[in-house]
Parts: C-alpha cells; sequence; structure tokens
C-alpha cells in the first residue's frame, strides 16, 4: 500500500518522535493530541519532552511543511494511535485513552484506511478497538466481520524503544506487526518499512499484544531478583555492587543493577496487564511486581536511619534541623519522564515525614511538575551538597557520576544505584 498522509494520534514519548520521523521520510503527517498547549509548541517547531536528536527532527519537519500538529482529526491514508494506557487503582487496565483516540478518528475514516495501534495494551484491544469502530461507522466494514476483505485494515504494532535513545531505536529496531487478518499485517509492514531499517515481523494482533508484555515482564522479574538481592545483602553487610560484579563472572550469569524501584509507562505497567487477566496463572509475574513496589518503601525506611544515624552522632541537632536531599526524580537516567518513577514516590514519602525539609536535584527538569509541592526547593548538585545532612542517590544521571565521595564528608549517603561505591 502506499501512504502519503499518515496521522499519529497522540504526540509524547513515542508519538511524537514516530510522527517526526516519518515526516522526515517526505511525508505528510497530522499530529493529533488533545492539549492545545502541546500542539501549539510543535507547531512553533519545539518539543514539550526531553530526547536526544528530537528538537532538530521536530523543527525540520515543522519548518518544511511536513509535520502539522491539531487537536482535529484529518482525513489520512493511515492512522498509528500512540495515546497512554494506564491502569486503574486494582491495576486493571485503563483503556479510556484509546477508546478516546477511537473516537476521534472514526468520523474521517475512508475506505480502504489502515489503523494501527501502538499502545502496549492488554491481550485483545486490537479486537476491541475493532469492535468500537464497527459501532461508530456501520458504514464500514471491519476485519471481524469481513476479515480480508474488510474495508478497513487493522493491526497492532507495539512501540519497543528506549527513552534516551528513541529516535535512534524508532528507526534501526525491529519491529512486531501483528494484524487481525494477513492483509492487515502486510499494509502495517508497508507503513513501517517507509522509515524502519530493522526487519518487520508479521504474526497475529494477539500475540504482538503479548509480545510486549512478556518482554517488560521478563525485565521486571529480573530486575526484581537483583532488587530482592540488595536487600538481603544489606542485611548481611555485604556490598550488592561487589557482589553482582563477581556473581557476573559466571560465564551464564547476567545480574542486574538494583534500583529504588522500577518505574516508567512500560516495565513497572504491563506486567499487571497479564495479571489482570491471568491471575491464577502469573505467580512469579506478579510476584516481581509486589517486590519492585516495594522497594521504594525500603528506600524511605534507610533513609530514615540515615537519619537516625545523624542525630545520634550530631547531639546538638534535632529531627527539624535535618535537609535531605534527592538526587534523581525521573524513572531513569539522563531524561525527564517522572511516570511511576519509584524516585518520585520516595521524595513525597520523605517528604510527609520531614516537611519543609527536602531538597531536590534533578538536571532534566527545570521547573516543578504537577502535583508537587510548592513548597519543594530544587536545588543544584553542588549547593545540595553544601546544604544537605542526608543525600540520597535514586537516579544515576551522568552529572552525579562528577561527584566523588570526598565531596560528602560528614554527609550520610543512601546510594541506590552504586554510583559512589567506587569512589
Amino acid at each position: 500500500m502506499s501512504f502519503e498522509t499518515i496521522s499519529v494520534v497522540g504526540l509524547g514519548y513515542i508519538g511524537l518522535p514516530t510522527a517526526a520521523v516519518i515526516a522526515s521520510r517526505r511525508k505528510t503527517v497530522f499530529g493529533l493530541d488533545i492539549n492545545q498547549n502541546t500542539v501549539d509548541i510543535i507547531n512553533r517547531g519545539k518539543i514539550h519532552i526531553v530526547e536526544p536528536e528530537l528538537d532538530m527532527l521536530v523543527h525540520a519537519a515543522v519548518t518544511k511543511g511536513y509535520l502539522i500538529a491539531s487537536t482535529v482529526a484529518k482525513e489520512s491514508d493511515a492512522f498509528l494511535i500512540a495515546v497512554p494506557t494506564p491502569f486503574k487503582r486494582n491495576y486493571e487496565p485503563d483503556l479510556k485513552y484509546v477508546e478516546s483516540a477511537v473516537k476521534l478518528i472514526a468520523p474521517v475514516l475512508q475506505k480502504g484506511n489502515l489503523i494501527i495501534l501502538e499502545s502496549t495494551s492488554p491481550v485483545g484491544t486490537t479486537e476491541k478497538m475493532a469492535s468500537w469502530l464497527a459501532e461508530l461507522r456501520p458504514d464500514l466494514s471491519f476485519p471481524q466481520t469481513h476479515g480480508e476483505n474488510s474495508d478497513i485494515r487493522l493491526a497492532h504494532c507495539p512501540e519497543r524503544v528506549l527513552p534516551g535513545h528513541i529516535v535512534r531505536e524508532l528507526v534501526e529496531n525491529d519491529r512486531v506487526i501483528g494484524g487481525m487478518t494477513t492483509k492487515c499485517s502486510d499494509a502495517a509492514c508497508d507503513l513501517y518499512n517507509i522509515f524502519v531499517t530493522g526487519k518487520c515481523i508479521s504474526t497475529t494482533a494477539r500475540t504482538a499484544e503479548m509480545v510486549k508484555l512478556a518482554e517488560n515482564s521478563f525485565r521486571d522479574v529480573n530486575i526484581a531478583f537483583a532488587n530482592e538481592l540488595s536487600v538481603i545483602c544489606d542485611k548481611h553487610n555485604i556490598s550488592v555492587w561487589e557482589l553482582i560484579k563477581l556473581a557476573n563472572r559466571h560465564p551464564r550469569v547476567n545480574i542486574l543493577q538494583p534500583g529504588p524501584g522500577v518505574g516508567g509507562h512500560c516495565i513497572a505497567v504491563d506486567p499487571w496487564f497479564i495479571v489482570s487477566q491471568s491471575p491464577d496463572e502469573s505467580r512469579l509475574i506478579k510476584m516481581a511486581r509486589d517486590v519492585n513496589d516495594d522497594k521504594p518503601y525500603w528506600v524511605v525506611s534507610k533513609v530514615k536511619k540515615a537519619v537516625n544515624l545523624f542525630l545520634r552522632n550530631n547531639p546538638g541537632c534535632t529531627v527539624n534541623d535535618i535537609k535531605i536531599a534527592c538526587f534523581g526524580l525521573s524513572f531513569k537516567p539522563n531524561i525527564d519522564d517522572l511516570r511511576e518513577s519509584p524516585a518520585v514516590l520516595v521524595a513525597k514519602k520523605l517528604a510527609s515525614s520531614y516537611k519543609g525539609q527536602i531538597l531536590l536535584v534533578e538536571p532534566n527538569i527545570a521547573e516543578f511538575p504537577a502535583g508537587f509541592p510548592n513548597a519543594w526547593e530544587f536545588v543544584d548538585m553542588y549547593e545540595a551538597i553544601d546544604i544537605a545532612n542526608v543525600i540520597v542517590l535514586l537516579v544515576d544521571h551522568k552529572e552525579f557520576y562528577r561527584l566523588k565521595l570526598d565531596k560528602f564528608d560528614k554527609r550520610y549517603l543512601v546510594d541506590t544505584r552504586g554510583v559512589w561505591h567506587e569512589g
């Protein structure tokens, strides 16, 4: 199939880079988002997120007229849906954003259109999306009723990129493409071949949905092992960093590095989609989630022990005199993404116990995100060292590696990432 106009619904961490990369191939891309401010920023050739190379890519695409952002859907040859799929309080998947995206594009659909769901989703979501569309557009036929002869093609293609490397990985990584029919898969492969140099591998929609969930659950289980090891080693006064380094000298062992928990829009969320649909069969996956979800609270307890140790060694001080500096807030290094960040949870829990005493060091964020107490104070890392009595390393941003242990004289450290372990 030939695609000259492509709409990307959702201009966040996945949608915007995808739209910009496609536009760089001289295709007309309509970027759709419900946030007018986001639309306005992009139409000025700017970006609202931190991602290497993306600013230049967006500026060029907008300047040349290939990328146009809007809150209103426009007729296109293909539609890519890249909206959030969070979970509800009981860890059930929340598909309201996918449903809203379907309602947004339904009025402009035409015979021959291709719709691809990129949002990470529970198994069966692509089929559910097809049912919603059939109700909204009874004048068109869809794969669930007309198979290969349907007017509209539908497929699922999960994103699998690493924040901080999204632009490169969108192009280079293999893509798993699950169509509701063979022709759906073929059409989706044609679209991705516009900009993907990796392989496009066809499968069923349900398999493609499960692939992404399995990938992130695998990573979650491995991180949980490392996080559990760190707790065990702490109990026995063993350096978990040295332990892992030595254990990994075994030719068939590759233990990951522990941290304050697991965050982000994928690993901290996707395993729950499996658990919610198969609770009796996903015991290991659920246990890993529980281990990783508990880790921030263990970190908070370590910080409180450090505070108490400082007070014992400084009898002239009271708990109200304590200043605690949290180094890093994002869910992974060198980005500004706070979604499901365990570092944010640790900072908030500490702030509830030590009111007005928390300093935040986050080199990738210039202002307070929504939901953060205005009383909190952003400082640079050198000011934090001067002021704080307890320093908590939560994210291993590249800037923090410049600091050496001798900078922390008479400060109490809680290093959850091993940045300063070897000095």
